[in-house]
């Protein structure tokens, strides 16, 4: 059977790998990816394996290049990327790598410290030259203030005395005042105002003025605002706290001449030293650019050899030496039907290596379950994720993916149900399906993106399904077509009043009833629902009806197709007992009950119709009525109508129908102790029976595997040798097993669990897909509410400004349509879909208690670190 409907065959094989062929042979079959490597050291600590060392000068150089990255990425530098996959690099390429990735590191943190150092330097003749501007204003406004004070005659002696009463005294000089001036940054400017004045008690005059161009932080390169401040102070004293406080506030001082001719050379020499800095930076800038667009063109084929290279030696560490410390020994599961392409691989890589001993591989024989292996693409891979997201098969069992790709978008179509929304999904996904190469070319960060581009296959199929089920129901976007014309045609009397036409009366007054038999124009409508439903105000009730209908027969036909999957386990684990013991009783347990509950829609559907004849023989009987008497035993007496209830077989008061359903009754109580007792009791008294079960149960729970056929005397000798020397690596001994007993109470625990299960989950589950009449009666309301009372409001208006209003009405119909139902709903009636493939339909029959096949793949590891 084909690898999707069944797990790939697995074996056990063992390497023999001569130690200088080890790493090309290793990077030889990561480029293949169909093996998966055992540990055979699981108990050595991973710094005490033999290529540790290895593994760190990978660490080393994958650091050294997420820092050039770093570099890169901050400049703005394009990384190219050609896509091109380069093979591993041989063992003596690392010290290459090495010494590359060694230079342009020190070359990049030399570039980076002259350029700090020349920005900081930068930065201080920059905030030098704001001061040496500010201040000289500052002075020159202090001057001007002080000579009109000086020539003004209503100053007193004693307003003076403010400014320096003992320099008056002296001989109309000011006193002089000592000051500091600096660079602080502007958010600090207010508490650096009230620190100075409740330290030094009001006895110093600030004087601040911000600098309008904001500054480069040469550590972070951010920019800063700052603002340049003047502190005017009396003292030693005062002048010790003033710079303790710039120093606690981390305000940078500057030196400030005192006379205007000294603060004027200063500014020259500055501006000077500006201009030459500005040199010296470009030509930095310049040279750190040329250096990162050389790096940024190969760091990207650095990234994926140097990432190989770690995986081989990761997956190096994971094998053992022989007693001759010259030959590596390796276990790993692959698939059998690859045997030869594994083969050649190790060919290719001993050629490679120049070894001259070839690399031996080995089948071996084992009690281990195997992993399950499931080739997929990308279609099949996205349905594949949503079975393992519930559980890996167990090796062997049947894969539900190949039945969920279609009954998946089915039922999730049958709760969605409109062509119109179903059409806009279906070219949504279509679009990523086309453009998905420049899509993955792009790597999306966002992970609410990736998931709908992950899941862009089933997006598609369920949208076109959408389609399918919308046309079923004539339903795009809450609106019906007519195509084929109607079935319904209301005669002219009912709406000619005194030989003129009115129809006020007429849409609201329909009733789809059939029991007018003079309404109809012609038989079965040819495709779907009539269009003439959604004029009538008993639409609703027709269409739940439907629905209901298409829900109960969907859902049984989904857990029948369940259990007879699980046939195909029983006969593929050779367990006969399991057939007769569940199977069978399991079938007709649910045919007795919900199988005979579908037969009576169909006959309601096919054999009754609702006009009465006056005899009352042929009227549409309840289901649901029909249901609740057959299993209370409750039947019409003879002569009395038997409307309440279906009579389709046995003439018309139904004796042989009433036979027949007592004996459904009873066969499915009959099912109840088949599946409890037969298969405990059969175990426990049978000797055979329980032997060839013990031995199905082994086939399925070990999955023993062939040893190989072509294996010479000498390497079995060598092979033999190995197991003995390497005891301790975790390959079991094949043969010998004991057998483990039979627990009678243990099987009857089980078999009791799931026969409970099973019987209440058929009524629980087959109730339970009713969300698909649920979900689709929600989605059309919901359709519909958003078409009457927004689209419509546009649609209703006349005249020229009909379409003016009409325009953001319709963009706020688009916008909720997408939000709601698209959105909300899609993701709804997603989510009860998995709910029903997980619950409903896979517990007839799947396990999935496997474990994933997880092959070294070179690929698979790449994009796996790039996510």
């Amino acid at each position: 059977m084909g690898t999707l409907f069944r797990s790939e065959e697995m074996t056990l094989c063992q390497l023999f790998l001569q130690s200088e062929a080890a790493y090309a042979c290793v990077s030889e079959l990561g480029e293949l990816g169909l093996v998966q490597f055992r540990d055979l050291n699981p108990d050595v600590n991973a710094f005490q394996r033999k290529f540790v060392n290895e593994v760190r000068r990978c660490d080393e150089m994958e650091r050294k290049l997420r820092f050039l990255e770093k570099e890169i990425k901050k400049d703005g530098i394009p990384m190219l990327d050609t896509g091109d996959n380069p093979e591993a690099p041989a063992p003596r390429e690392m010290i290459d790598l090495e010494a590359t990735f060694e230079k342009l590191e020190n070359e990049m943190k030399e570039v980076n410290a002259n350029s700090e150092a020349l920005k900081r330097n930068y930065l201080e003749l920059t905030e030098l030259k704001h001061i040496l501007r500010k201040t000289q204003g500052f002075f020159e406004e202090a001057e001007h203030h002080q000579r009109q004070a000086m020539h003004d005659p209503g100053v007193t002696e004693e307003t003076m005395g403010l400014l320096g009463e003992e320099g008056l005294r002296a001989g109309g000089q000011a006193l002089r005042l000592g000051f500091v001036a600096g660079v602080i940054l502007r958010e600090r400017i207010p508490a650096f105002e009230r620190m100075l004045w409740r330290v030094c008690r009001g006895n110093v005059f600030l004087k601040q003025a911000e600098i309008e161009t904001p500054l480069e932080d040469p550590v972070s390169g951010d920019q800063v605002n700052k603002s340049v401040f003047i502190i005017f102070f009396q003292g030693d004293q005062l002048k010790s706290r003033v710079k303790k406080i710039c120093e606690g506030f981390r305000a940078t001082l500057y030196p400030c001449p005192e006379t205007p001719a000294e603060r004027r050379e200063m500014a020259i020499g500055v501006m000077t030293r500006i201009e030459d800095l500005n040199t010296v930076l470009g030509q930095t800038q310049d040279h750190r650019h040329r250096v990162l667009v050389a790096a940024a063109k190969n760091i990207k084929n650095w990234f994926v050899k140097v990432k190989k290279i770690k995986a081989i030696y990761h997956t190096l560490n994971m094998f053992n030496l022989d007693v001759t410390q010259k030959c590596l020994i390796a276990e790993c599961w692959c698939p059998v039907a690859e045997l030869d392409k594994i083969q050649l691989a190790l060919r290719r890589g001993t050629d490679r290596s120049g070894s001259s001993v070839p690399s031996i591989l080995n089948r071996m024989t084992t009690k281990e379950a195997p992993p399950t292996y499931h080739k997929t693409n990308k279609f099949t891979g996205a349905f594949q994720s949503i079975i393992d997201a519930y559980g890996v098969n167990t090796y062997g069992e049947m894969n539900p993916t190949p039945y969920t790709i279609i009954t998946f978008p089915f039922l999730f179509s049958l709760m969605f149900g409109d062509a119109g929304h179903g059409f806009v999904m279906f070219l949504f996904a279509l679009v990523l399906v086309i453009k998905e190469k420049q899509i993955m070319a792009s790597k999306l960060d966002d992970e609410i993106a990736n998931t709908f581009f992950g899941g862009r296959y089933i997006i598609m199929m369920m949208g076109l399904f959408s389609c399918y089920s919308g046309m079923i129901y004539n339903d795009i976007f809450s609106r019906s077509t007519n195509i084929f014309g109607s079935s319904w045609t209301v005669p002219e009397s009912e709406f000619v009043v005194n030989g003129t036409t009115n129809l006020k009366h007429f849409p609201s007054q329909l009733q789809g009833d059939p029991n007018m038999t003079a309404y109809f124009t012609r038989g079965v409508y040819p495709f779907g629902i009539d269009p003439v439903w959604q004029l009538a105000e008993n639409k609703i009730t027709y269409t739940n009806s439907f629905k209901m209908k298409l829900s109960i027969i969907m859902g049984v036909f989904q857990m029948m197709f369940g259990v007879w999957l699980g046939l195909f386990n029983h006969m593929h684990f050779k367990n006969k007992l399991s057939i007769f013991c569940e199977f069978i009783p399991q079938v007709l347990f649910l045919l007795c009950m919900f199988g005979y509950l579908v037969l009576l829609v169909f006959v309601k559907w096919f054999v009754f119709n609702a006009i009465d004849n006056g005899m009352n023989t042929n009227c549409a009987p309840s289901l649901l009525i029909g249901l609740i008497n057959m299993f209370l035993f409750t039947y019409p007496k003879r002569g009395q109508a038997a409307c309440s209830t279906i009579t389709w077989y046995g003439g018309a008061e139904g004796q042989g129908q009433q036979v027949f359903q007592i004996i459904l009754v009873l066969l499915a109580l009959l099912c109840v102790p088949w599946m409890l007792l037969t298969k405990p009791l059969l175990l426990k008294f049978s000797p055979s029976i329980r032997a060839s079960y013990m031995a199905s149960k082994k086939h399925g729970e070990q999955a023993e595997s062939a040893p190989a056929d072509t294996t010479s005397e000498q390497e079995i000798i060598h092979h033999d040798a190995v197991q003995v020397s390497t005891s301790g690596a975790g390959s079991p001994a094949p043969g010998g097993a004991k057998e483990e007993d039979f627990d009678f109470a243990e099987v009857f625990i089980h078999t009791a669990i799931h026969t409970i299960e099973y019987c209440l989950g058929t009524i629980s589950h087959t109730a339970s897909y009713l969300r698909l009449w649920a979900l689709s009666l929600a989605h059309a309301q919901l359709s519909e509410v958003l078409w009457d009372m927004v689209l419509q409001i546009g649609l209703r208006q006349g005249r020229y400004y009909g379409g003016v209003i009409l325009v953001p009405i319709f963009a706020a119909w688009v916008v909720l349509t997408i939000a709601i139902l698209l959105l909300m709903e899609g993701l709804s009636a997603f989510l009860h879909t998995l709910r029903l493939h997980w619950v409903e339909f896979q517990s007839k029959f799947y396990k999935g208690e496997g474990y994933a096949f997880h092959a070294f793949d070179f690929q698979q590891i790449i994009e796996t670190a790039e996510e």
